[in-house]
């Protein structure tokens, strides 16, 4: 699942005329990148979901058809949050773990092939884990970005917690049991990061370092950042 769905105010004026995910990248909408790497990865069914501008969404992107993918919309009408759209979404998503990621990040290099395996159902030992045991969520966090310096989660042995060092930033993309999101009633507007926590404290929640090339396109200065010609070294 790719989540489109917000307004980006900080983006402002661009996102008055066009959605956030559309804007472009080095030549490429923002979503294009995500799309071609799961497809790449063999992920082919995709759900996105979107409120703002969402039919430039659906005309731009259409079924999914040219990128090798098969695109399934959830139109929100009003964006509802991370974990309301996830919820509005749990009947395209079926029964088995998904991977989940923000449609405003560039990580042009994040091999998907690696979200197959997070969530594991047995132990190291290949033993069956109690459905209790098993990790619900598994979350790929990165360096602290400049606008983020106190991080979001710590890591101790690919185990989650909400406090710790070094504190590390949620990148925006995790796996997901569907379960974990039983609290949230379809339709309703929920944000993913209390969920997280909750779990977290509770020692649901795995995860692990992503140190490629990873931004959060928030502002446009981040934006034009990216965007910048490449200069060449001199000699």
């Amino acid at each position: 699942m790719i989540f489109a769905a917000g307004r980006g105010e900080r983006m402002r004026p661009l996102t008055d005329t066009c959605p956030k995910p559309l804007l472009k990248v080095r030549g490429r909408p923002l979503i294009v990148w995500h799309i071609l790497n799961l497809v790449r990865a063999g992920i082919t069914d995709i759900v996105i979901n979107h409120a703002h501008l969402g039919r430039m969404i659906e005309e731009t992107l259409g079924d999914g058809s040219r990128f090798g993918a098969t695109i399934t919309y959830s139109d929100e009408g009003v964006a509802l949050e991370t974990a309301g759209g996830i919820a509005k979404a749990r009947h395209l998503l079926g029964e088995e773990p998904f991977v989940a990621l923000a449609a405003d990040i560039y990580c042009p290099h994040f091999d998907f092939e690696d979200v197959k395996t997070a969530l594991q159902d047995n132990d190291v030992w290949g033993n069956p884990l109690p459905p209790e045991q098993r990790d619900l969520a598994w979350l790929y966090l990165v360096k602290n970005p400049p606008h983020n310096p106190g991080g979001d989660f710590a890591l101790y042995s690919f185990s989650v917690a909400n406090e710790g060092e070094p504190m590390l930033t949620f990148s925006g993309i995790g796996v997901y049991r569907p379960e974990m999101f039983d609290s949230v009633a379809a339709g309703a507007a929920a944000k993913l990061a209390p969920i997280l926590r909750e779990f977290a404290a509770r020692g649901r929640i795995g995860g692990e370092v992503y140190r490629g090339d990873w931004t959060d396109v928030g502002t446009v200065e981040r934006l034009d950042q990216l965007n910048a010609p490449l200069t060449k070294g001199t000699h």
